[in-house]
């Protein structure tokens, strides 16, 4: 994700090619953090609707990891689902990303969003999803941890 002039991009490339495999120019200065916005705005509402599916199969009595294998590969499938799903299952919460990190970058999505006068009401539910994590001193686990939460209302309803 990648902003800036086409002649620096081409050549920082090499470089760029040491960290990973999947570089793309956006556009000018400011694209790639746009970009980077907006892959955090579709993990959130992502997130949430992996949470749920899971917590489902579980409550209708299905095993969820079964569930998966039939999910995971169709429309419902994402990196999210294949990815920390069967960490959820298993009740690993470790961050390969902080929920204080991803509130972070929810924060900052909405306030450009906001700046550009576009509703996000997906993204807001999920920031107000994870800071109910923060306050309960979760902020150190990883964004897969919203099962806990979701589970503990679950409970309650």
């Amino acid at each position: 994700m990648v902003g800036g002039d086409s002649e620096a991009f081409s050549a920082v490339t090499p470089i760029l090619e040491k960290m990973g495999t999947n570089i793309v120019l956006q556009g000018s200065a400011g694209a790639g953090q746009h970009t980077k916005m907006c892959n955090q705005i579709a993990i959130a509402s992502n997130m949430m609707g992996v949470c749920e599916a899971i917590l489902y199969a579980e409550r209708a009595g299905l095993d969820p990891n079964t569930v998966l294998k039939s999910i995971e590969t169709g429309a419902a499938g994402s990196w999210s689902l294949s990815n920390l799903a069967p960490r959820m299952i298993k009740g690993d919460f470790e961050p390969g990303f902080y929920i204080k990190h991803f509130i972070k970058d929810m924060k900052i999505a909405i306030e450009s969003a906001e700046e550009m006068e576009l509703y996000t009401p997906g993204l807001k539910l999920a920031k107000s999803l994870y800071e109910q994590l923060e306050k309960q001193g979760d902020d150190n686990k990883g964004t897969q941890a919203l099962y806990t939460l979701l589970k503990q209302h679950a409970l309650t309803v």
